[in-house]
């Protein structure tokens, strides 16, 4: 039982007060635009205090005193100034015993030198706080920062110095003297000291959140909305940058945590709009919040097993609001407790009776109550005393005691938690003892007595279910009892199974240290787990998915990011690190030998750090040997990037990858007096007979050579090029065909290709490019499809050649009608094929513009012209979303994949959805075909969808477009679609 937090933490802003006493020369105005860039001349250093009090302080004379920069102010003098004041841009206030770290004010001051806007801090009372906190600002004593146009109507307040003296550490009454000077204030990270909080009605402490997190906006609820609130929820923190925010706890690992989040809106941003977004727990989906109303609280509860020794709870954007939250408990729990088979709990239900919330029903109840304590010493759940000395009986004594509740889904596991203790005197010859059942005929507990006053928790060992959501448990009292059954408290959990695994440990630690080292917070990407899910992998990373083992870091690339200082040793700690890339930086010092014990380590990118010395240490000079970089080697070992040989295994991979390299580019030319198809220019292996006689067995689709001749008019109109060869318009049987020449260079076979038209010919389905037939004449290889009338995919998408733009809808079924075919030959065929170059010039749409598969067969016996091997992994693209090439040079991220990853970190579909649809489309069915994409791509192949499941998820999309529409324009139909039919760039299976 979850009730008193011992250990939490919230978000909420401290204010301390401030002021500044008359100062007329504030009225000169400055001229912001115009201002260079701030330095430590351009601030004014007041100390709030007497002389007498500054005496006795002195000693800080030798830490921050400087003729030319440092002024003090007293309370109890007229004010002194020292420093030429048209330079002055912000006066800078502390109590006398604030230390200011300079150079980190300038970085945060310089931030809002044409914002003038109000900074406050609050208190801080030792050296070690500020050290333990990382706030590298002020310590010592609160303070704060005022831009000059801001410090002219303070300055016009009535003893505002005094109120800074007198109102500090966080008085109420600082908000009025805000609301006096009528200007916005707002809380910069590490320049304020917050106080702690205790709530009287729970006793809970709550304290700052600047610790935990390093993004995100602190604002307050309305004040019309604080009243009855307690006051942590007055304030929030919302996160408008970036698609997910996370917050960091250094926590012990597989120790039990219940996490607790509220959420008060509160109409904090004046918009009247309540947001919707996601919560995270690590890598996996803890639940979608859906708030109650403008100034109602939300609590989301969850328990918790932490694999590791970090914690990360994040709020994850989801749609255009933005996410927030109030308040954000912690409190470690007994591992015996709250035990579950598999997966975390999420609080459906925990009632004290006599409470009953409204999403649970009971019969007619009476309460019971005692002043007596209620021992529960020995119970688990650490059920609270108030808990334990109330409970409810039905009203009528002889009647059953009956709650129930919905859960809603089906296909919902629970646990359900239920509490008990006697808490009346019992008499003589009274007995309370009841059988407990749920559901009809499933027992629960039978012949059961609560102890007296003592505490008992009866559990569910395994997770309930079922058939519709519903649960409805009934208390019964057996033949011999004389009183009524009772219950003190329920809890009721659903079963959220964590499918994805965090990043191994030693490298998250690594990363959060290379980020702190290198100060770099301003990464919006870099929050939460730095590999999972992989939609949200942090920019410049990519990372290894190894079944049933955390995801590993194997590149890392830090190029252009105003690094400076030496290499950090933290880098080491990322074993499986196969490539890295520090290059144009500022990085200084010597290149660490330690890079020689990272086995698997194959490139090292230092180019672009003048100030580094590039020497190569000899460790590592000797882990190189004859691996390393031609360009790198010379006398001076000056390196600009450095090529390591991860091991001798891949020194002999290599090897034999440039010998067959070699052995397919080794082919002999043939001659031939036949009319010959322009891409057909070198002979088969004549290693490799050819029977005098075709051996495939479905010969009566077999055309000859001069047949194509005469179908193809000596290979006329050309339809496409590619790397297994090019495509020619045909007639056959006075049907229009596509007749695809196999390029001789790409064949690997003839016994090859038998086998592969074999199978061709026995492949039939609505969404595949149906084959009319082949031709295997002599050295002449060909394949005869059915006519595509409506080109590819990547065209209609385009809008070239005058065809209208396709619709979202129209490119969601088109996507179903692709993954269908897909699907059919993972699962259809026997042996099943596995297409391996799926793109959008490989969807082909015939006259009724309905999508079907092409070249699913070719990639496994036709290598692509110019490779040396195929690739046997099965993959898509984003690409029939985003409209975007596959490879673009000129993109941030070259390859889709990697550039859809980035966009989404800045949590805008919008930037990744084909602009040309021009909005029109349904957000959520976006996200979902993202999601999908990048599950496509995944590296590890167990990780990916099945085709099966991605036929399912795009038909979700479709209905939840179709949905949008309804209503509101009638639904699309294939035959109503406005194409434009007058293209005179008919199309047919192109070549690739």
């Amino acid at each position: 039982m979850c009730v008193i937090v011992s250990v939490s933490l919230v978000l909420r802003t401290t204010f301390s007060s401030s002021s500044f006493c008359d100062l007329p020369f504030l009225t000169v105005p400055l001229k912001a635009l115009a201002l260079p860039p701030i330095n430590i001349f351009h601030i004014l250093f007041c100390i709030a205090g007497s002389a007498e009090s500054w005496i006795e302080r002195s000693q800080y004379t030798s830490l921050c005193w400087r003729n030319s920069t440092r002024g003090f102010v007293w309370l109890d003098e007229q004010v002194k100034i020292r420093l030429n004041l048209p330079d002055v841009r912000w006066f800078v206030m502390g109590d006398d015993d604030t230390v200011f770290f300079t150079d980190n004010l300038v970085k945060v001051l310089s931030k809002y030198d044409h914002e003038q806007m109000w900074y406050i801090g609050g208190s801080s009372e030792s050296v070690e706080q500020n050290v333990m906190h990382g706030y590298d600002m002020a310590f010592g004593g609160g303070g704060f920062a005022i831009s000059r146009p801001l410090a002219a109507p303070a300055a016009a307040i009535d003893c505002c110095l005094q109120r800074y003296f007198y109102y500090y550490r966080s008085d109420p009454r600082i908000a009025t003297y805000v609301s006096e000077i009528r200007v916005p204030f707002t809380v910069e990270h590490g320049f304020h000291q917050s106080t702690t909080y205790t709530e009287k009605t729970t006793n809970i402490t709550y304290t700052s959140d600047t610790a935990y997190i390093d993004s995100g906006l602190v604002g307050r609820i309305n004040d019309s909305y604080t009243t009855p609130l307690q006051k942590q929820t007055w304030t929030l923190r919302s996160f408008p940058e970036g698609q997910r925010n996370c917050y960091n706890f250094k926590l012990t690992a597989n120790r039990k945590y219940l996490i607790r989040g509220t959420f008060v809106y509160g109409n904090y941003d004046g918009l009247n709009q309540i947001p919707e977004f996601d919560l995270h727990i690590g890598p996996n989906k803890w639940t979608s919040v859906m708030l109650d109303g403008v100034a109602n609280a939300s609590i989301y509860e969850m328990i918790h097993v932490l694999p590791q020794d970090r914690l990360q709870v994040c709020l994850v954007k989801t749609g255009k609001t933005t996410p927030f939250i109030s308040s954000l408990e912690l409190r470690p729990l007994n591992n015996k407790a709250y035990v579950t088979q598999s997966g975390s709990l999420m609080s459906f239900a925990r009632i004290y009776f006599p409470q009953t919330p409204s999403y649970l029903s009971e019969n007619d109840t009476l309460s019971l109550s005692t002043n007596l304590g209620v021992d529960t010493s020995s119970n688990s759940y650490d059920v609270p005393q108030n808990v334990t000395n109330s409970a409810i009986i039905p009203a009528k004594p002889t009647d059953p005691l009956n709650i129930w509740w919905d859960l809603g889904d089906a296909k919902t596991q629970s646990y359900v938690y239920m509490h008990f203790a006697e808490i009346q005197n019992l008499g003589y010859n009274e007995i309370r003892e009841y059988n407990i059942t749920y559901n009809g005929d499933q027992v629960w507990e039978t012949f059961f007595r609560p102890g007296k006053l003592n505490i008992t928790t009866i559990i569910s060992p395994t997770a309930l279910s079922s058939p519709d959501g519903r649960f409805n448990f009934t208390f019964t009292r057996t033949k011999k009892s004389t009183l009524p059954p009772l219950i003190n408290a329920l809890e009721v959990y659903t079963v959220v199974e964590n499918l994805l695994l965090a990043t191994y440990q030693d490298e998250v630690s690594a990363m959060v240290n290379i980020k702190t080292t290198y100060e770099l917070s301003q990464k919006a990407s870099w929050q939460g787990d730095p590999c999972a899910p992989q939609i949200y992998r942090w920019e410049g990373l990519n990372c290894s998915y190894p079944d049933s083992e955390p995801p590993r870091i194997i590149s890392l690339n830090l190029a252009e990011n105003n690094l400076t200082g030496t290499i950090t040793t933290e880098i080491f700690k990322l074993t499986q690190l196969i490539e890295l890339d520090l290059s144009k930086n500022d990085l200084s010092g010597e290149i660490p030998a330690s890079f020689a014990d990272m086995k698997l380590l194959k490139l090292i990118n230092l180019s672009g750090n003048p100030n580094l010395n590039r020497t190569i240490p000899d460790s590592l000079q000797q882990s190189l040997g004859d691996a390393l970089n031609p360009t790198v080697k010379s006398k001076s070992k000056k390196v600009p990037v450095i090529a390591i040989a991860a091991s001798l295994a891949g020194v002999i991979a290599l090897v034999v990858i440039l010998a067959i390299f070699y052995i397919i580019r080794k082919k002999k030319p043939r001659r031939n007096a036949d009319p010959v198809p322009p891409s057909v220019t070198t002979g088969l292996d004549e290693s490799e007979p050819k029977p005098s006689n075709p051996s495939i067995i479905t010969k009566d689709r077999r055309i000859t050579y001069p047949e194509v001749l005469k179908m193809t008019n000596n290979f006329e109109r050309v339809l496409g090029k590619g790397g297994f060869g090019t495509v020619y318009h045909g007639n056959l049987d006075d049907a229009q065909v596509a007749v695809k020449m196999l390029s001789h260079s790409s064949a690997q076979g003839y016994k090859e290709f038998k086998a592969e038209v074999e199978l061709l010919l026995r492949v039939h389905h609505r969404h595949l490019v149906g084959l009319v037939g082949y031709c295997d004449d002599g050295d002449y290889l060909a394949l005869i499809y059915e006519y595509m009338a409506n080109g590819d995919l990547r065209e209609n998408m385009s809008g070239i050649h005058g065809r209208n733009v396709l619709t979202w809808e129209n490119r969601m079924q088109l996507a179903v009608e692709a993954a269908q075919g897909l699907e059919y030959l993972h699962n259809g065929c026997r042996p099943p094929m596995v297409h391996r170059d799926v793109k959008t010039t490989n969807i082909l749409l015939d006259e009724r513009y309905g999508a079907k598969l092409a070249d699913f067969g070719l990639s496994r016996s036709f290598p692509i012209d110019g490779e040396c091997h195929v690739s046997t992994v099965v993959a898509g693209t984003p690409e029939i979303v985003t409209n975007q090439p596959v490879i673009d040079k000129t993109r941030e991220r070259p390859h889709i994949n990697e550039w859809v990853g980035f966009m989404l970190t800045k949590g805008d579909i919008r930037s990744i959805v084909d602009p040309k649809l021009m909005g029109d489309y349904d957000t959520n069915g976006a996200w979902k075909i993202v999601e999908l994409a990048l599950g496509c791509v995944n590296p590890s192949s167990n990780r990916r969808p099945t085709m099966a499941h991605v036929v399912m998820e795009l038909n979700e999309c479709v209905a939840l477009e179709n949905a949008r529409r309804q209503g509101s324009e009638e639904m699309y139909s294939r035959g109503s679609v406005d194409f434009s039919l007058s293209s005179a760039s008919e199309f047919t299976p192109g070549a690739r």
